[in-house]
């Protein structure tokens, strides 16, 4: 009986010990499927990554650059001359003599600084006839008040004489003869009437003195004239006349050659013919950027003043641009490149112009999507700058567009981007 019960015990071991092995067997198979499975996944994978490796190894570069906000303005350069800020050619008030000329070309002058002295002797005999007419008007006045003051004595005498005989024949009549009466009566009206006319001799005696005396005065002015003064500080530019030469009047008929030329180059007129396309963008104020290639030299500057009007055979506008020039370096007639900026717009979303497409009356950009993908965009531009297109409709700031060899990109392709120099955000560093 014993070893019947051992022999089931050690048959029902030899059974679990098959199952434990069966079971090990079937793990192991199922470990080895999934790792199977896993080894073909990361096969395929790699594969495909491979593949799109391969491919974005073998896409074409693409140069390109970014949407970004500018500061944008339309310009146009044109060469300008410097002209004198005030240039004037000094005449001769009246006719006579150079006595005295005392500048020569290229002498710098002042404000009222005498530049030449005219003899006129006809003047000085007319100032003194002027004078001797007010010393005998002034003369005239003094017989007037003495005629004056002789007629109203007379006067008093006379009137008292008539009173007292009409009331002498009020208080007994009869007493004084009529014809007595009456002759009282008319020298007293008489000396009334010399009264009034001596006072109407003073009163022309009077007007005659105001007469001499701005006879005296235009006698005078004209004389002031002798001396030729600057009108302002400047440079003698040129001399028509020597010592001793004859100067007819400026205002004559025959009017002849000035004495002098004075120009004021303290200040100088920069002028540009701005063309009709630009005419009337024109602005006072607006930013001109110029350069003299006599002296090299390179500033800024802003529109003073234009003409609002075209010149109808160039059909052009004069544009000034005021230029100090207190030390004389710049010269009247000198030529300077003007760089002329209008229509300037801050923070404006701006593109490279070399990414700009144009087909018919539409405008188009190639942007770069998240995958790097060439999309063809339709925008509307604004503001075009030397450098940059003005971006209304289309883009958004950031986005990435390609600059230069447009034709060579079709929708959908895909690109390896390169920053180029259009593209001005700071480089990561490590």
């Amino acid at each position: 009986m014993q070893g019947l019960a051992e022999m089931k015990t050690s048959a029902s071991v030899r059974r679990h010990r098959k199952l434990l092995v069966v079971a090990a067997a079937a793990i192991c198979l199922l470990i080895a499927g999934v790792v199977v499975d896993r080894v073909r996944a990361g096969g395929s994978s790699r594969t495909a990554n491979s593949d799109a490796a391969g491919a974005t190894e073998h896409a074409a570069y693409a140069a390109v650059a970014p949407v970004a906000r500018e500061t944008i303005a339309n310009s146009f350069s044109i060469a300008g001359q410097f002209i004198p800020y005030q240039n004037v050619e000094l005449h001769a008030k009246v006719a006579g003599y150079i006595k005295n000329i005392y500048v020569d070309i290229g002498d710098r002058v002042h404000t009222g600084e005498v530049l030449a002295v005219l003899e006129i002797p006809e003047l000085v005999a007319q100032i003194d006839e002027a004078k001797a007419a007010v010393h005998h008007a002034e003369e005239e006045i003094q017989r007037a008040q003495s005629e004056v003051l002789r007629a109203e004595a007379d006067n008093v005498a006379l009137h008292a004489n008539a009173v007292r005989l009409a009331n002498t024949d009020k208080a007994q009549p009869g007493l004084i003869a009529q014809q007595e009466l009456d002759d009282a009566t008319a020298k007293d009206r008489a000396s009334q009437a010399r009264v009034d006319a001596a006072k109407s001799e003073l009163a022309a005696a009077r007007q005659q003195l105001a007469v001499a005396q701005a006879t005296l005065q235009h006698y005078n002015a004209l004389y002031s004239y002798a001396n030729i003064t600057a009108p302002y500080e400047g440079v003698v530019t040129w001399r028509f006349s020597d010592t001793g030469a004859l100067v007819q009047a400026g205002t004559s008929e025959t009017s002849g050659l000035p004495v002098v030329t004075v120009a004021q180059i303290n200040l100088l007129r920069l002028r540009i013919p701005a063309p009709e396309s630009v005419a009337a963008k024109v602005r006072i104020g607006d930013s001109v950027d110029v350069e003299v290639q006599a002296t090299g030299e390179h500033f800024k500057g802003t529109v003073a003043r234009f003409t609002n009007a075209l010149d109808p055979t160039t059909r052009t506008e004069q544009v000034e641009i005021d230029v100090p020039n207190s030390d004389y370096h710049l010269q009247p007639g000198m030529y300077a490149n003007v760089t002329l900026t209008t229509d300037s717009k801050p923070n404006a979303l701006t593109v490279p112009v070399e990414a700009i497409q144009r087909a018919g009356d539409k405008t188009y950009v190639l942007a770069l999507n998240s995958q790097n993908q060439v999309e063809r965009r339709e925008i509307q531009t604004g503001v075009q700058g030397s450098n940059r297109v003005e971006v209304v409709v289309g883009l958004t700031q950031g986005e990435r567009v390609i600059v230069g060899n447009l034709g060579s990109y079709q929708p959908g392709e895909t690109v390896q981007p390169r920053a180029t120099a259009f593209d001005t955000r700071p480089k990561d560093t490590d």
